[in-house]
């Protein structure tokens, strides 16, 4: 029997057993009621709770569009050795902050402590790596045997011959011999999961002063890398999110946060055999690997061999502490069912560090101390928990040091393995029935990595990508002269991206469609679905089994794309396609620039603004062309935007250029000024029958005069219902469904220019009669992702075909309203689909 069904705990056997029968019968579907370990990823807050406008925060982590965030300046690679003695600077004392309570680290002791440890051992080297959202200092402390700078040189040298020929690094016996293993720990990226910090200190502590020969032999051997608080922001807070409303282990494929590019570079810079993130809290301890569907674009093999040992050494640690708590671990792997625990999706940092050559592993620590339980439980109670989860965290982190070096040759073996598999453009092999104790046909995912990607240049979208597959380490080429592939004629500048590549798994998973695995597990925990080529806008082609015949230069940034295309003395026309594109119209009207719109994705600017247009146009990538003569229309003007908003809608919008009021039904309930708002935009934190009776005036006041309205979601579909915006009923879709879905554009507001893709979490449609179809789901909508139907028949994709997705419609005041049904700004992901939502928010200001 597989570990599916006998390593099963009691509580989950009902949902073993049902994802047993659907492995057996694809077509199954899971009931509405089928029972998951965990809450789905996306919590309701995303949908209840309205962001709150930060500007200090907007100001560090909204960023412009025209190209990928640059590496930080932090780098593993300079002219030092070994200790790098860095003063890190010291902040007051502050007695808010939530750590305290629980008898932790509280952020400002930190630095203080990592100063006395410099000074203390030669072992240890504090540095800087970046800012948090709110513009907290991010440390990574290396702790290692002193190295010379000619020994740490050398050690770049190996470290870089590994990925760039891993040939040649197998037959290097002097790397064999020398080179220093390296394991990264990750800690704290939830702010509120605090005590992965304290046993990261604690490591750090004992490494540095221990005099016995054990320690002294491990560090001549091996770099141990601690990122000790990955979220200052959320640890001195108590909250999850960082200091922009994220959740930072959701935000690896696209990086829009600080955090996750600081620690990005770090995995890059590092390349470790093994990685441990750091979270609690489940009740028992919990330690990947995870559950299937596992991530079709690893070397899954090279991973499991290493992943299952070193997750069974990390449970006897925890064993041997004593306490009732920590008797066992739960292992996905081998304790849970397919779905409970997956390893699908590249936005959490395990995952992600995968694909960098990692055995890469989330660990919950057990206790809970956060929520209710922080606020309910007696300050005893909660230290006493916090003693064992910090115990806990210590234990694992001790327990894959070990593993690390007792298996070191091994693992640079299979690093360099998984690197050569991805130079060579070898398939992944088939990984046989127990592999491992527990493997079996549920485990079997893979597929076929086609032979390159072309990447046509000269938008805005297409830089963008371009520079974000450059800055994660995906090798990108530019053909200098014209080249044909497949019969397609290509032009110099061509971008291209080779899959005869080290990390060759990153690159598909970005740039592939995905897969629709509805019919493979019972239920997902978060997305299920995403893909940059189908998502971010730029037009990106596969070469399945030719290698594109051209002559290429390495791309280190993909070069500017933004021009003024017209004759001097003619007015300039602009088409929203793109997050820049909007962007532009926005510094445009923010410089007192006369704009018209000729239609809901095209703007006029006048010739004698040309000076201005062809600062922005080489600004942020966009292209201005000849405008038809005399064409004219309404103007533009910047609108005026109150926004009931979950975090990441509010971050996309910031990062468009729109100026935003946020509000919620507290906010309106306190008397908000409704009477100078253009457009009320509604999707998270606002409900109309919760407002009071002169909050409730007060709206429909706004929808009498005209009011603009934009909604998106669940709450959106409320408020629209509840306030008689548009005549629409909504029809809602299973909770947990996501993914890239195929769309049909028909209307001219949100339809007109839109990519044939979308994004649903919890998708929606709409029925009835009285407005505009905007958008439309496809035939067969779901391209990539998870949708069941939430009972038998009912609310799948195959009741959302040809549905309404978006629709645009006149309220009875006669103001302007669009209904979304699709996730456009999700997590700041879909970079493609900003322009249509702006170009919503747009026409329903007027």
């Amino acid at each position: 029997m597989s570990r599916t069904l006998a390593g099963r705990t009691l509580a989950g056997l009902g949902t073993a057993l049902l994802a047993a029968a659907v492995l057996a019968n694809p077509a199954a579907a899971a009931p509405a009621d089928t029972p998951s370990t965990r809450d789905f990823g996306n919590g309701a807050e995303r949908n209840e709770v309205a962001a709150v406008d930060n500007a200090a925060v907007s100001a560090l982590s909204t960023r412009s569009l025209p190209a990928e965030q640059p590496a930080s300046t932090w780098t593993l690679k300079t002219w030092k050795g070994y200790p790098r003695q860095n003063t890190l600077p010291v902040y007051p004392e502050n007695p808010e902050d939530r750590s305290i309570k629980l008898g932790l680290i509280p952020y400002h002791s930190i630095a203080p402590r990592l100063n006395a440890l410099q000074k203390a051992s030669n072992r240890v080297s504090a540095e800087i790596i970046g800012k948090s959202a709110g513009g907290r200092d991010l440390y990574l402390v290396t702790v290692t045997a002193p190295e010379s700078a000619a020994d740490a040189a050398r050690q770049d040298r190996w470290r870089e011959l590994i990925e760039d020929n891993p040939s040649a690094a197998a037959r290097d016996r002097s790397l064999k011999a020398g080179y220093k293993t390296p394991v990264w720990i990750n800690a704290n990226i939830h702010g509120n999961e605090w005590e992965g910090t304290d046993g990261s200190m604690r490591v750090i502590e004992r490494l540095a002063t221990a005099t016995d020969a054990t320690t002294r032999d491990l560090l001549k051997r091996s770099r141990v890398y601690l990122t000790v608080s990955n979220n200052p922001d959320g640890r001195v807070a108590g909250t999850r999110a960082n200091g922009a409303g994220f959740d930072v282990n959701r935000d690896f494929a696209t990086n829009s946060q600080p955090e996750s590019r600081a620690v990005r570079d770090v995995v890059i810079s590092t390349q470790p055999f093994v990685m441990l993130d750091e979270h609690g809290y489940t009740g028992t301890t919990l330690i990947e690997p995870a559950t299937p569907p596992h991530g079709q674009n690893y070397e899954y093999d090279l991973y499991i061999k290493h992943a299952l040992p070193n997750a069974l050494g990390m449970e006897k640690a925890i064993q041997k502490l004593g306490y009732p708590e920590t008797t066992r671990a739960d292992i996905p792997f081998r304790d849970y069912a397919p779905g409970d625990w997956d390893d699908w999706p590249p936005i959490f940092t395990p995952m992600y560090a995968m694909y960098h050559g990692a055995i890469g592993h989330t660990v919950e620590i057990p206790l809970r101390v956060n929520n209710a339980d922080y606020t309910g439980l007696p300050v005893e109670e909660l230290r006493r928990r916090s003693r064992i989860n910090t115990d806990v965290a210590a234990a694992t982190i001790e327990a894959a040091l070990t593993y690390a070096d007792t298996n070191r040759a091994t693992l640079l073996t299979d690093q360099i393995e998984q690197f050569r598999r991805g130079w060579a453009g070898a398939p992944s092999p088939v990984i046989p029935d127990g592999f491992v104790d527990g493997f079996g046909p549920e485990d079997r995912y893979s597929t076929k990595f086609p032979r390159a990607y072309v990447i046509p240049a000269g938008t805005p979208a297409a830089a963008r990508l371009v520079n974000h597959l450059v800055a994660n380490d995906i090798r990108v080429t530019k053909a200098l002269h014209p080249f044909t592939l497949a019969g397609k004629r290509y032009s110099g500048g061509t971008y291209i991206v080779d899959m005869h590549q080290p990390k060759r798994g990153l690159a598909n998973v970005f740039l592939e469609a995905g897969r629709d695995i509805s019919d493979l597990v019972p239920q997902m925990y978060d997305i299920s679905g995403w893909s940059h080529r189908l998502l971010w806008g730029a037009a990106v082609d596969i070469s399945r089994d030719a290698a594109p015949r051209a002559v290429t230069v390495p791309v280190t940034r993909a070069a500017p794309t933004g021009a003024v295309d017209a004759p001097h003395g003619r007015d300039l026309s602009l088409s929203l396609r793109d997050g820049n594109d909007v962007r532009a119209v926005n510094e445009l009207l923010t410089r007192g620039i006369k704009v018209r719109r000729t239609a809901a994705g095209t703007v006029v600017v006048p010739a004698d603004a040309r000076a201005v247009a062809t600062s922005i146009a080489k600004t942020f990538g966009v292209r201005f062309t000849a405008a038809p003569r005399g064409a004219t229309g309404p103007a533009v003007e910047q609108p005026v935007i109150a926004a009931a908003v979950s975090a990441d809608e509010l971050f996309a919008l910031k990062e468009m250029g729109f100026a935003v009021q946020t509000v919620s039904t507290a906010v309106l309930n306190a008397g908000f000024d409704l009477s100078g708002i253009d457009t009320l935009i509604v999707s998270s934190g606002l409900s109309y029958t919760g407002l009071t009776p002169a909050a409730r005036a007060a709206v429909d006041a706004y929808l009498a005069r005209g009011g603009g309205v934009l909604t998106r979601g669940a709450t959106g579909a409320a408020f629209n219902a509840a306030a008689k915006v548009l005549p629409a009923t909504a029809v809602t879709g299973r909770g947990d469904a996501n993914g890239v879905v195929t769309v049909t554009n028909e209307g001219p507001i949100v339809g007109a220019g839109s990519p044939p893709h979308s994004f649903v979490y919890s998708p929606i449609w709409f029925t009835g009669t009285g407005f505009t179809v905007e958008q439309r789901y496809g035939a067969d909508p779901l391209v990539a992702g998870h949708w069941l139907p939430t009972d038998a028949g009912a609310n799948g994709p195959a009741q959302a075909a040809g549905q309404a997705a978006v629709v645009s419609g006149s309220t009875a005041g006669g103001g302007n309203a669009v209904l979304f049904g699709t996730e456009p700004l999700f997590r700041a992901h879909p970079k493609g689909l900003y322009a249509q939502y702006a170009r919503a928010l747009f026409w329903t200001a007027g």
